[in-house]
């Protein structure tokens, strides 16, 4: 089954178990869930924020906000602008702005963002990329010059 959320919302691929959707029209505001005993397989492109406390196996895709709640499971590849795990990652990150992993996240993964938060508590297992790769290149530059 193919599941459509509005127009803010896409998620593409099979539907295993029933998912709750919220869904508020303010930008920035939540604008799509996947429930706590939800899992979704395929890919997920949305605007605004959204919150997984299901499980998710697939691809991420967003220039706004992730929200991985307590009892998510994550395993695939995740573009975002922003993302606050509480839950479970496996797979890569890719943060335009920030990853932030809350005491209670777990991150199997390699992550590429300018700024990562890892309160005490977190698990962390991977690789970090940090900083504009644009902006080291003429940094470098300028500092044989």
């Amino acid at each position: 089954m193919v599941v459509a959320l509005i127009v803010a919302v896409v998620l593409r691929g099979r539907q295993e178990k029933g998912t709750g959707v919220e869904m508020k029209n303010k930008s920035g505001e939540l604008n799509g869930f996947l429930d706590h005993g939800s899992s979704f397989r395929g890919e997920l492109e949305f605007e605004d924020t959204m919150r997984i406390d299901g499980r998710f196996n697939g691809k991420i895709m967003s220039k706004n906000e992730l929200i991985v709640g307590e009892s998510a499971h994550i395993e695939g590849d995740v573009h975002v602008g922003r993302i606050a795990i509480s839950g479970t990652i496996v797979g890569k990150i890719v943060a335009a702005q920030r990853v932030e992993i809350h005491r209670n996240g777990k991150v199997y993964s390699d992550i590429e963002t300018p700024a990562l938060i890892i309160e005490e508590g977190a698990i962390f297992q991977g690789n970090c990329v940090m900083g504009d790769k644009k902006a080291a290149t003429v940094t470098n530059i300028a500092a044989k010059a």
